[in-house]
């Protein structure tokens, strides 16, 4: 797997932008270089003509101050425009690298993190990214240069100025650096918290009519006050060290120019400055002290983009799914070999699974919830992959199958169909272009549901608004269509008819029933009673199968399976 990082990204796209690069080092050298002339100015103008009463050259000289206060202003603008220009660059190829990374990444990585932590990584700190570039790292080595400048320019005026100067910068440093940590683990917990009410928002819409239902507002109301209100707690330590901060500064500098005004007052005058120079130099101290202030912000963008670029960053080296090569399979022969499965460290959900499926033969899965049975299905069609051991399809590892290969090669009708954005045919081809409109005719009409698509108004080009269209038993008819129409030998239904009532049921497994005809059928069911007709039933137990064999043999031999009939049985009467 090829690491990515948002460092390389970001020296990329500006290795890739060589005219812009040069562009802003111009304006860069420019704007430092432009704000150290004004105290120069100042002192020529006040040393040379006001002092001495000469007016000769003042006008010129007032016109040469506000020319160059312009070009400073000139160069800040540009400088802000590339800026821009290239922190959007920068932003767009992050996130182009997510969504690809996103594409790549293990299935496993969805259990562990949720939908809006995984926004959050979108959004909020692709964002700090590109302010990091934009207002922080640019924005500190411009005000450092100016920093140096500034410096040497006072130490012209005096000596003893520049070791106030130079004795002030440690302390100024030290102080700044108390600020960064501070600030970077409290950017960290909001970034995490972000995240964290992300989700929650998600989590209500997504639970809206059952958290309705159950009365479960109060609840959830509590949930997020209790979310924001840990926000907003780190929030409140970030804008308490970004407030604090400028007026320490401010202070420092009231103090340090109140000293050289006294000391270079008549009577003491132990600076020996002209009257010009002073001048020049509070407004050099002035401009000292405003890059520093400026570096408070810069750090703060900086801690900011720090705690993001970790996240960021961590998501870009998430363990990819290894590259898959087209598998020839002409037999379909599924074999499990000692495979074992879990989603947490020495916590098997699945142990030692030996199975042997042949070509065409129907096996149903039963046993409680939560043995297993939804997770060997993602595990057959290689969505998983096994802690140990390994599902062979005619002598081929499921996993490394490629996934495009896989829609020719397995139909999945799970529990509940999801719609997706587009019209009916959409639901079915999902936008692939290589099933043609007349295989998702077929496929509807085999299905039932010809007639009712074509009662619509623009028939199977008929935008899907909302789930509401359609009852629970169309969408089951709309799955097993979508799970048929490559037609695939291998056919995985994930107890589908739990929410149909009796006569919806008895049509889904009618149409089943004619699907599984020629295809190899793997279904899950909690309904013994309701199962397809099969060849082997296979009974499940904490993640093992524990028992094995046909309907009647089963009814006879096994005490489990023989309880389980008897409950139906009641629930009948």
């Amino acid at each position: 797997m090829k690491v990515s990082s948002v460092h390389r990204v970001i020296l990329s796209t500006l290795k890739n932008n060589p005219v812009m690069m040069a562009c802003l080092s111009f304006v860069i050298v420019g704007a430092v270089a432009s704000s150290l002339i004004p105290p120069q100015i100042i002192k020529v103008i006040i040393d040379n003509h006001l002092a001495a009463a000469d007016q000769q050259g003042l006008l010129l000289l007032a016109c040469l101050y506000l020319v160059t206060l312009l070009t400073i202003g000139l160069f800040d603008f540009f400088k802000e425009s590339i800026l821009t220009v290239l922190g959007q660059k920068i932003n767009k190829t992050i996130r182009y690298e997510m969504i690809v990374k996103l594409e790549r990444i293990k299935s496993s990585f969805f259990t562990y993190n949720d939908t809006g932590t995984i926004v959050s990584k979108f959004t909020n700190d692709v964002d700090a990214i590109n302010v990091m570039f934009s207002s922080g790292i640019i924005g500190m080595l411009v005000d450092g240069f100016k920093i140096i400048g500034i410096v040497a320019s006072i130490w012209v005026f005096s000596n003893d100025l520049g070791i106030i100067t130079l004795f002030l910068l440690p302390i100024i440093y030290f102080i700044t650096r108390q600020f960064q940590m501070r600030m970077l683990f409290a950017q960290i917990d909001n970034r995490r918290l972000i995240g964290t009410v992300n989700n929650h928002i998600l989590e209500s819409i997504k639970n809206t009519r059952m958290i309705k239902s159950f009365n479960k507002e109060t609840y959830m109301e509590n949930k997020y006050k209790n979310v924001l209100l840990d926000n907003y707690q780190t929030i409140e330590k970030v804008n308490f060290y970004d407030s604090i901060f400028p007026p320490i500064i401010q202070i420092i500098r009231a103090v340090i120019i109140g000293v050289i005004v006294v000391l270079s007052s008549k009577d003491l005058n132990v600076l020996g400055l002209s009257l010009g120079m002073i001048a020049a130099s509070i407004e050099l101290f002035s401009n000292l002290f405003a890059p520093i202030e400026n570096l408070g912000m810069e750090l703060q963008n900086i801690q900011i983009a720090m705690s993001g670029i970790k996240r960021v960053d961590a998501f870009l080296i998430e363990k990819e799914e290894a590259p898959k090569k087209q598998s020839i399979i002409n037999a379909y022969h599924l074999v499990f070999e000692n495979v074992y499965f879990s989603y947490e460290t020495d916590n098997d959900l699945l142990k030692n699974i030996n199975l042997e499926i042949h070509e065409n033969e129907k096996v149903t899965f039963v046993g409680r919830t939560g043995v297993g049975k939804s997770t060997l299905f993602k595990l057959i069609m290689g969505l998983l992959e096994p802690t140990n051991g390994r599902i062979l399809l005619d002598g081929v590892d499921v996993y490394s199958i490629p996934n495009h290969q896989k829609r020719n090669l397995f139909g999945y009708v799970e529990q509940n169909f999801r719609m997706i954005k587009g019209t009916i045919a959409d639901q079915i081809s999902l936008k692939d272009e290589t099933i043609s409109r007349e295989a998702i005719e077929k496929v509807l009409a085999y299905v039932g549901l010809k007639e009712f698509i074509e009662q619509l108004e623009n028939s199977y080009d008929t935008i899907v608004q909302n789930e509401g269209m359609f009852s629970k038993g169309q969408k089951q008819l709309f799955g097993i269509a979508r799970a048929i129409v490559s037609n695939p030998p291998i056919l995985l239904l994930d107890e589908i008819t739990s929410n149909l009532d009796s006569v919806t049921e008895a049509h889904v497994i009618s149409v089943l029933r004619k699907t599984a005809e020629t295809r190899m059928v793997l279904s899950i069911s909690h309904r013994l009673t309701s199962i397809l007709a099969n060849d082997t039933l296979v009974i499940m137990e904490n993640g093992r199968i524990v028992n094995s064999g046909s309907y009647e043999s089963l009814s006879q031999n096994d005490d489990w399976f023989r309880r389980q009939l008897a409950l139906e049985k009641m629930t009948w009467g």
